[in-house]
C-alpha cells in the first residue's frame, strides 16, 4: 500500500483516500496550553475509508444533545433520599459545575473546549472501514462499514468522555477523582486524562476483572492511577458486602458504591463516570457526528446501526446523531442495540426507577433495570455488566426509536474470531456482540439479495482480552443461562415510587 506523509498545522490531520491507497496525516498541535504536556513531535495515524474521492472530515466542535429534539423529555433522576427531584446543589459533592450543567441541559449543541479538541486530536477523526474481506467471507452483498475507536491511547471509545470530564475538573482547580471500572476500558482512559492534566486518579475495579485483566491494572498505573479491587476493605460500603461474601467477584454497582462514597465524604475529591450518565453520552455523540460526515463523503446512507451496549455510552455516541437525523426525516435506519444474555438489561430488565449503585447512594434514575444488586455471573468474558441502561437509551427505547437483542458470548465469539481472521483487528469482548449482530444481518441479507448498508459501533481492541479468545479457542468458554429467579429476587428490592397522581387515587 502506497503512503506518503504530508505536514499540516491544522487542528485536524490531512487526510485524503484515493481507490486503494491510504495517505497518512502527520499533524502539530495549533495550540498548546501551558498545564498539557504533550510531545512536540509529529503523529501519525491513518484515517481509512475504503472508497474514492472524499473529502476531509473535522473533528465536531460541538456535542450534541439527543434531548433537545425529544418531544417527549425523560423522566428526572431522583434524590435517593427525599425522592424529589435532583438539583444542581445535589450533585456539587460529585461533579463540577460545568458537568453538571450539561447533564440538566436542553441545549442542542455544547461547543468543544479548545483544550479538549486538542487532545481530540492525536486520535481523532477515528476510522471509518468498509469491511470487504469480512463481506466477501460471509458471500454478502451487503456492505458493512465499522466506525473504529481503538485507535485511540487507551484503545476504546472512553476517552471521548474520559477528557474532558478532567478538563471540566481541572478548571475547577479539583485535584483529585476517583471512579469505578468493569473491564478496565474507563479506569484506563481516566487515567490517560489525568495523566495529561495532573490529577490525581484513583480506581476501583470489580474483582473478577482485576484478577482477570491484570494489564489493564497496570495500564492505570503506568499513567499514575492507583487501582483497588472491588469490593475492598478501604469504604464502608465495600466492608459490607465483603462481611456478606467474603468471595465476592464485585460488580459495577458495588464499585461505583465506593467511588461515591470516597467523593462524597472528600471535599478535595470529585467522582468521573464513565458511562450511563447524560454528560457522559453527550461527549461520545463526536462519534456519531464525524461518523455521519464520513458516509455523506463517500456516498453512502445506513440502512441498519449496530452498537453493543453496557451502560450505553458507545452505543449512544454512534446512534443519537443518527436519531436526529431521523427525527427530521433524513433518514430512517433501524437502529438496534445488543447486550449480551447474561446482563440483558433493555430485553430482561423492567422499565422503573432504581439506583445506579448497589449501595443506593446515587440519584435513582428512570432506566431499564435488573436490580441495582443483580451481579452478573463472573465468567461473562465481556465488560457489558451494568444492572442497568443509561436512562435516555431507555426512554429512547421505550419511545420505539431503536430496538434492542441479547447474544450469547460463544457466539459473539465465534464473530470476533471470523472478524479478526478477515479485518485483522482482534476486537474487544463488548463489540463483539456488535459484530455478532452484524454477521446475523449480513447472513440474512444473502438469503434475501438485499444489498443494504450496515454501520456498525466498533468501539475498542481486545489486546488484553486475550484470556477470553484463550477461553473460545480452547473450548472452554459457555454460554450462561439467564437466571430468572436471581434476577426476580434482584427486582423485589428496587424502590416501590408512584406518582402523586397516582397516590391520591
Amino acid at each position: 500500500m502506497a503512503q506518503s506523509l504530508f505536514l499540516s498545522t491544522n487542528l485536524s490531520p490531512s487526510r485524503y483516500i484515493q481507490g486503494e491507497e491510504q495517505w497518512l496525516g502527520c499533524f502539530a498541535l495549533k495550540t498548546k496550553p501551558s498545564h498539557l504536556k504533550l510531545s512536540s513531535g509529529c503523529r501519525i495515524r491513518a484515517n481509512a475509508v475504503c472508497n474514492a474521492g472524499f473529502k476531509p472530515v473535522e473533528i465536531p466542535r460541538q456535542w450534541y444533545n439527543l434531548i433537545a429534539d425529544l418531544s417527549v423529555k425523560p423522566p428526572p433522576s431522583l434524590h435517593p433520599k427525599t425522592f424529589e427531584p435532583v438539583k444542581p446543589e445535589d450533585l456539587s459533592p460529585l461533579f463540577p459545575d460545568e458537568l453538571i450543567k450539561q447533564e440538566a441541559s436542553t441545549d442542542q449543541f455544547i461547543d468543544i473546549p479548545e483544550e479538549v479538541l486538542n487532545v481530540y486530536s492525536l486520535w481523532r477523526p477515528t476510522p471509518l472501514i468498509r469491511a470487504k474481506r469480512l463481506e466477501k467471507l460471509l458471500d454478502t452483498p451487503a456492505r458493512i462499514y465499522y466506525k473504529y475507536e481503538g485507535v485511540s491511547p487507551a484503545g476504546s471509545h472512553k476517552p471521548n468522555t474520559a477528557v474532558p470530564q478532567i478538563w471540566y475538573n481541572a478548571q475547577q482547580g479539583v485535584k483529585n477523582v476517583v471512579t469505578e471500572t468493569g473491564a478496565g476500558q474507563w479506569g484506563c482512559s481516566l487515567a490517560f486524562a489525568c495523566s495529561l492534566f495532573g490529577l490525581n486518579c484513583e480506581v476501583w475495579q470489580v474483582r473478577a476483572s482485576y484478577d482477570q485483566k491484570p494489564y489493564r491494572k497496570l495500564m492505570m498505573q503506568t499513567w499514575g492511577a492507583k487501582v483497588h479491587p472491588s469490593p475492598s476493605t478501604l469504604t464502608e460500603a465495600g466492608r459490607k458486602i465483603l462481611l456478606l461474601d467474603p468471595s465476592s467477584p464485585g460488580s459495577l454497582g458495588i464499585a461505583i458504591s465506593e467511588a461515591v462514597e470516597v467523593a462524597a465524604t472528600d471535599a478535595d475529591t470529585k467522582y468521573c463516570l464513565g458511562s450511563v450518565l447524560n454528560h457522559v453520552l453527550l461527549h461520545q455523540t463526536v462519534i456519531g457526528e464525524e461518523c455521519i460526515k464520513q458516509m455523506e463523503a463517500i456516498g453512502e446512507t445506513p440502512d441498519i446501526i449496530i452498537g453493543c451496549t453496557g451502560g450505553g455510552s458507545n452505543f449512544a455516541g454512534l446512534s443519537f446523531p443518527f436519531i436526529r437525523e431521523k427525527l427530521n426525516g433524513k433518514i430512517n435506519p433501524l437502529i438496534r442495540a445488543v447486550e449480551p444474555t447474561a446482563c440483558p438489561s433493555l430485553t430482561k430488565g423492567v422499565y422503573a426507577y432504581d439506583y445506579g449503585d448497589t449501595a443506593g447512594m446515587t440519584p435513582l434514575m428512570k432506566m431499564h433495570t435488573l436490580g441495582h444488586d443483580f451481579i452478573p455471573d463472573p465468567i461473562h468474558a465481556g465488560g457489558l455488566r451494568y444492572h442497568g441502561m443509561a436512562p435516555l437509551i431507555s426512554h429512547v427505547y421505550e419511545l420505539g426509536y431503536m430496538e434492542a437483542i441479547a447474544i450469547p458470548q460463544t457466539e459473539c465469539f465465534q464473530g470476533a474470531i471470523q472478524f479478526a481472521r478477515s479485518e485483522g483487528i482482534i476486537p474487544a469482548p463488548e463489540p463483539t456482540h456488535a459484530i455478532a449482530a452484524t454477521i446475523k444481518e449480513a447472513l440474512h441479507c444473502r438469503e434475501t439479495g438485499e444489498s443494504k448498508v450496515i454501520l456498525m459501533a466498533m468501539c475498542g481492541h481486545g489486546h488484553f482480552d486475550l484470556p477470553a479468545y484463550d477461553k473460545y479457542l480452547q473450548g472452554a468458554m459457555v454460554d450462561l443461562s439467564f437466571a430468572e429467579e436471581k434476577v426476580k429476587a434482584s427486582l423485589a428490592r428496587i424502590p416501590q415510587l408512584v406518582s402523586r397522581g397516582e397516590a391520591n387515587v
